[in-house]
């Protein structure tokens, strides 16, 4: 399997001698902006969405806690009916 360590130096040096016969030396700076502008805008694409994420387990948190709070005040609420009405009975 090619590559199992890693790529090594001389690797990299065959591999910037193949981009330099291809885009020329001209261009690199070019290739190397448009390159380093594509993976910054991908990694700001990726953030919002672990952004919204957290937003959304944050909202489901509440929410699963304001239902819980108004389940426990609708027990009270029942107990306390019962009560009434078993004190109404006597």
């Amino acid at each position: 399997m090619p590559f199992v360590g890693g790529v090594g130096p001389l690797e990299w040096i065959i591999i910037l001698i193949i981009v330099i016969i291809i885009f020329g030396v001209g261009r690199l700076p070019t290739v190397g902006g448009a390159l380093g502008k594509s993976i910054r805008e991908f990694r700001e694409q990726a953030r919002p969405d672990e952004e919204e994420t957290d937003e959304d387990e944050k909202e489901d948190t509440e929410d699963g806690a304001d239902a819980a709070d108004s389940d426990s005040e609708d027990e009270v609420k029942a107990a306390s009916a019962k009560t009434d009405s078993s004190e109404k009975a006597s």
